[in-house]
């Protein structure tokens, strides 16, 4: 009898969530529609891109969710809050020429669930005197407004 319990309770626990899953759960592999989630969370990239390449930070920021949960992190500092994370980018880059050209290469996005995907890439920065670059590891979030990131980790590299 008891060798049995050990068996039955797992596969009647399994069978529980697996009738109660949500039917609007997709892994990366289970089809659904990740090639428009890809498309969709390039767009807003693309459209950052643009943003700061015209100097506006406004702009590059409505990639963020509006959100006091959003996360950034760059080094050994952690910055929460869309205001926040928007007063930084102004004073760190006041000037056009401290933002210089932005570009995103080597992108690849990964569709979590309908709700969620992972982004990795590299950002090059070209300025008169530098050219700052490093990579990055964003987590977007479908919401309301479209997809939009809530946790964006990035590294400088160095020299």
């Amino acid at each position: 009898m008891r060798r049995s319990t050990r068996v039955i309770v797992p596969l009647t626990l399994l069978s529980i969530a697996l009738i109660f899953q949500p039917a609007c759960v997709q892994t990366p592999d289970s089809g659904g529609d990740n090639g428009k989630t890809i498309a969709d969370v390039r767009a807003v990239l693309e459209a950052q891109t643009a943003a700061w390449n015209r100097g506006d930070i406004d702009g590059f920021m409505d990639g963020y969710e509006r959100s006091d949960d959003i996360t950034f992190i760059s080094g050994d500092t952690v910055t929460r809050g869309w205001q926040t994370v928007t007063e930084r980018y102004k004073r760190n880059y006041d000037t056009r020429e401290k933002m210089g050209t932005l570009a995103f290469s080597e992108l690849d996005v990964k569709p979590l669930s309908p709700f969620y995907a992972a982004v990795s890439g590299r950002f090059q920065l070209t300025r008169a005197g530098d050219t700052p670059r490093g990579r990055f590891t964003l987590l977007f979030r479908r919401t309301a407004q479209g997809w939009r990131i809530v946790h964006d980790h990035t590294s400088s590299a160095s020299s």
